[in-house]
């Protein structure tokens, strides 16, 4: 039997030999981007220089630097990995392509979340099989975590984890028809802080052109930091370090030290007598920006790029669950969560029991979370999207319940994506400390959102109709799918 050599392309750097699998051909660890080290970890990011002969693409690669994560009794190493995959050349990107490979194809571009401080694309989530089986060349890419990427400091870019994104779009654009993507059709999708991001670029004039799409999981366009808000965690990250908060002080950190100080950082009061913190102290990474995205996107910036945005029905379960916080919550802690959240927290508590009547003070907590750090900033950002007549809008509500945790962990936080991926059978998903708990979701329902990913990058139109800011039409996605108007209006208004 002839076994056919593993597919070589050649890219504007050099080749690179690539893994052919059952239906599709995986290239893991290609450089976009040049290895950050030194000082260049608070630079923009640089061309990576071009290689001799052919570059084996069939391992993973390195990550960006990061401590491990955990969220009490679930096991979120699918979607976070195991940690940080030690080496400099990391900022990389991962693609999958047809097998035999086609030409044209529709190519989206993934950027992963994990709170600015987390992730990367060797987690077992976003392995990318499944859209090259459909018939799309799919692109993951790591960027710049933390203080490399994230702590606003004095002479170094800004929001250089997003310069990352932006870098490899540009990378995208150069290569990817050498994998049979059409650099024309591109779909930039993102989820939790990854969507943040995307929503970023979204409003970065510097990106226009490079997408075609945007898909915005569990983000917010009301997400960044202040430049005050920002300086604050730099003044706290060179306190941990005992440096002055200079460019050249941070340069000589090593990572394994700017990694320590990061997770030292947790809990942080970036509360202003101007702005709240829209990270409700969960991270103390974000964008930083004077002007939110949602309010750019308002201005026009991004209003030729089609969007598909939305939330899960329960996203601050992932929050109170695994820890114990959720059966425990009293209403005080209902009042704590309004009052870091929202300017008249006692108005908001009112709106929600009025909406939520029979609720727990743990469903109201999570609610209340679940909004302050995604759900106002989505629909800010779709509402904004959707009053420019030159580009669609459509919105989706995730809601089918995992069972974990006796069913506490609902449609929380990160639950759509194994079925964004269609990975819902990943062995890893399922038992009693997985996310998706003994239970078995409906063995359609992966096929479905897949598909509806799929239709929205190939065409613009996932199959609903689409959002517009006196209908607000949304697609709440459970067993079954029903078209709502503006489900969460009462919310909304308190925001």
């Amino acid at each position: 039997m002839n076994h056919r050599p593993d597919p070589v392309v050649t890219t504007a750097q050099g080749a690179v030999r690539g893994l052919r699998q059952d239906g599709s051909t995986a290239f893991l660890n290609i450089p976009y981007a040049a290895a950050p080290t030194g000082a260049d970890r608070f630079r923009p990011p640089r061309p990576h220089a071009a290689w001799q002969g052919v570059r084996d693409a069939t391992v993973p690669g390195p990550n960006a630097p990061q401590a491990e994560r955990r969220l009490g009794s679930i096991d979120m190493a699918p979607y976070f990995g195991t940690g940080w995959s030690r080496g400099e050349d990391y900022l990389t990107v991962n693609v999958w392509t047809p097998e035999p490979p086609g030409g044209d194809l529709p190519v989206m571009v993934f950027v992963h979340g994990g709170g600015f401080v987390a992730g990367s694309t060797r987690s077992p989530l976003y392995e990318g099989s499944a859209f090259a089986r459909d018939g799309v060349v799919l692109v993951t890419l790591n960027y710049r975590l933390g203080i490399a990427g994230f702590l606003d400091i004095p002479g170094a870019p800004a929001n250089r984890g997003l310069l990352d994104v932006v870098a490899a779009l540009r990378w995208v654009r150069e290569n990817i028809a050498a994998f049979g993507g059409d650099a024309g059709n591109v779909t930039l999708f993102g989820q939790s802080a990854g969507a943040t991001i995307v929503g970023g670029i979204l409003a970065t004039p510097d990106a226009s052109g490079l997408f075609q799409r945007a898909i915005v999981q569990s983000g917010s366009g009301l997400g960044a930091f202040t430049t005050e808000q920002g300086a604050r965690v730099t003044r706290a990250a060179a306190d941990a370090l005992g440096i002055e908060p200079r460019l050249d002080a941070f340069a000589e950190i090593p990572d394994e030290r700017l990694v320590d100080a990061a997770s030292a950082l947790a809990g942080l009061d970036l509360r202003t007598g101007t702005h709240r913190d829209p990270l409700i102290g969960l991270s103390p990474f974000s964008l930083v920006m004077d002007t939110q995205p949602a309010d750019a996107v308002a201005a026009g910036t991004g209003a030729d790029v089609d969007l598909l945005i939305g939330t899960n029905s329960e996203e601050g379960n992932l929050y109170l669950a695994p820890v114990g916080r959720y059966a425990t919550s009293t209403d005080a802690d209902v009042d704590a969560a309004a009052s870091a959240s929202h300017p008249h927290p006692a108005e908001l508590v009112e709106a929600y029991r009025a909406a939520r009547s029979e609720a727990s003070p743990g469903a109201l907590r999570s609610a209340i979370m679940g909004d302050a750090l995604f759900g106002a900033g989505s629909w800010a950002l779709a509402s904004a999207h959707a009053a420019h007549p030159a580009s669609a809008t459509y919105a989706y509500e995730f809601a089918w319940r995992s069972e974990a945790l006796d069913g506490q962990l609902g449609a929380t936080h990160t639950m759509e994506l194994p079925f964004v991926f269609d990975l819902a059978g990943l062995p890893q998903l399922h038992g009693p400390d997985a996310l998706f708990g003994p239970g078995k979701p409906p063995a359609d329902l992966a096929d479905r959102v897949h598909a509806a990913w799929i239709r929205f990058a190939r065409t613009g139109d996932p199959g609903w109709a689409a959002y517009d800011n006196e209908r607000r039409t949304t697609m709440r996605i459970d067993a079954e799918w029903a078209e709502t108007d503006d489900p969460h209006s009462r919310e909304r208004r308190a925001w």
